[in-house]
């Protein structure tokens, strides 16, 4: 049985279009185009998979004028790629992506304010042990989720994951935005890994490159100017053309470059079940209209379901996240720089330190507003900047220790990059760099892993993490200790006492303790008492102290 099978492709101001396929013997196939902008055509294709191409006189200005060009399908939802040539799938007389059957669309899902982010790339994620396969797909991800929820995480980040050239990137140039990396794995594996972690209640967080995309995206072939800007605006900040967002179309009533990726942010919440999306480069964007109208857009397209859209927006800024700012949350960044110089000892300044630690003091409003993290794929790992300085061994993991206690207590979601939990060394590089999972075998590794899942486990079951409250109650500049409580209006508290000197302080009196009566030490499990409004400690050099009210 054969149905007709339509397609289109949107050029409206390219004079001629053609569709060529294994179905036609790659002979042309006319398209004819209407007043909305749209060449079309029907095919007779039985239900199976085939390969296609569009022809078309092209408008870009590094072509000779209306040139015939081979272009993939700008909407296409998957490439082959030793022929990159579109993929068309079409079953039961319709176009289809695969067959999968969702099957934890049921499973609740933590909320915005809930949540602790891991943020991976497929390709290093997995790998790194000590045998013979290869790894880096998605199904290794999902054999690797039972380790993150044990960790306590309740969201992946997932790094770009849009077909990309090649088979091995950071997915930053990413050329169809409507295909899944292939080298990663099929578009099946991709949504099973997806449900699995909803099965767990873990939110898929994807990172979508909306600022730019690949040189040989098909956009830039048919019309570049129609959907990018001509030229960088800031050609030290560039990664390849830039989505045109003020283009506006009278005649046709649209704004191309909003459009296709309104459709794009519609198919992958639709299709793939996402949970929310990191905006790349937010601040190149520099369009808040375009952004209030994707984040209206995704949320309405995600319904009843958390839906978190979060900007990187290099150095942040309030604008993007408060009452009139378009995003929910940002990349906070001044939180990395601000606590790496402190943990590695460049610098001790308290107020900047107070300032991150308590992003309301910036100007932020809630807790959601910040995504806090001690390093991302785009900074060095704690231990190399640690080794730069000549701290090793426990020295490094003492530090690192104090930082993932203020990550884990501060105003905002934590966000952990892979590996991090167990003080992964590799040097930043965008070459392959798989985690090395065989240091999980030495002590010093497997503590900080137990001291990270310990402390996620405090942030999910003590509910004054989750608030804005804050107060820094108390601060010696000499000794270069600082304090603060955490709590909610039922009754739960934390304090932190945070030592950012090499000096191993005995019997030392933190006054204005915010209760008396028995604290639990969370991180050495063991009580003390408050009294007269204050506590004695021993805390070692770097390291913090975490007391949660009994």
């Amino acid at each position: 049985m054969t149905s007709k099978i339509e397609f289109q492709l949107f050029a409206p101001y390219n004079q001629a279009a053609a569709l060529v396929g294994c179905f036609s013997d790659w002979q042309e196939i006319p398209l004819k185009k209407g007043k909305d902008g749209y060449f079309r055509t029907q095919v007779e294709l039985e239900d199976g998979t085939y390969q296609y191409k569009f022809r078309v006189q092209s408008r870009s200005w590094f072509f000779e004028p209306d040139q015939w060009v081979d272009v993939n399908d700008p909407y296409a939802t998957d490439i082959d790629n030793p022929t990159q040539n579109c993929v068309l799938r079409v079953k039961g007389g319709e176009r289809i992506v695969d067959t999968y059957v969702w099957m934890h669309d049921d499973k609740p899902l933590p909320p915005d304010h809930e949540l602790v982010i891991y943020e991976m790339h497929v390709g290093d994620f997995s790998g790194g042990e000590d045998d013979p396969y290869p790894r880096g797909n998605y199904k290794h991800v999902t054999e690797k989720l039972d380790y993150l929820c044990e960790l306590g995480i309740n969201a992946i980040e997932l790094m770009p994951i849009k077909e990309y050239p090649g088979d091995y990137s950071w997915g930053y140039n990413p050329r169809y935005f409507f295909a899944t990396e292939s080298s990663y794995g099929s578009t099946e594996g991709l949504k099973h890994l997806i449900d699995q972690c909803h099965s767990r209640g873990i939110r898929v967080i994807m990172d979508g490159i909306y600022n730019h995309s690949e040189a040989e995206s098909p956009l830039t072939q048919i019309d570049h100017d129609y959907w990018y800007h001509h030229s960088p605006r800031d050609p030290d900040n560039n990664w390849g053309p830039e989505f045109n967002y003020e283009l506006y179309d009278e005649k046709l009533d649209t704004y191309p470059a909003r459009k296709f990726i309104g459709d794009v942010v519609r198919f992958w919440i639709t299709e793939y079940h996402i949970d929310g999306t990191r905006y790349d480069a937010a601040r190149q964007i520099a369009n808040y209209d375009f952004m209030h109208w994707i984040v209206d857009e995704a949320k309405k397209t995600a319904g009843t379901k958390p839906y978190y859209n979060i900007a990187e927006h290099i150095p942040e800024t309030t604008s993007i996240t408060n009452v009139d700012g378009p995003m929910d949350g940002c990349w906070h960044d001044s939180f990395y720089h601000s606590v790496k110089e402190h943990i590695c000892g460049d610098t001790f300044d308290l107020e900047r330190l107070k300032d991150v630690i308590d992003c309301k003091r910036q100007g932020f409003m809630g807790a959601t507003n910040v995504v806090n993290y001690l390093t991302n794929h785009d900074h060095p790992r704690l231990m190399v900047e640690l080794a730069e300085r000549e701290i090793f061994d426990q020295a490094a993991f003492q530090r690192i220790k104090l930082g993932i206690a203020l990550l884990t207590t501060a105003v905002g979601i934590p966000l952990l990059w892979m590996g991090e939990e167990f003080a992964d060394y590799h040097p930043h590089s965008i070459e392959q760099s798989k985690i090395d999972w065989n240091l999980l075998a030495n002590d010093s590794n497997r503590g900080l892993l137990e001291y990270c899942k310990g402390l996620i486990g405090l942030r999910k079951n003590n509910h004054a993490l989750y608030t804005e409250n804050i107060e820094f109650f108390y601060e010696d500049s000499e000794a270069k200790v600082i304090a603060y409580t955490r709590w909610n209006d039922q009754g739960s508290r934390v304090v932190v006492v945070a030592n950012f000197s090499d000096n191993f302080l005995a019997g030392y009196t933190i006054p204005n303790f915010p209760e008396n009566g028995t604290w639990h030490e969370w991180t050495g499990d063991y009580d003390l008492e408050a009294g007269d409004n204050q506590m004695m400690i021993d805390i070692g050099g770097y390291e913090a102290k975490v007391f949660v009210w009994q």
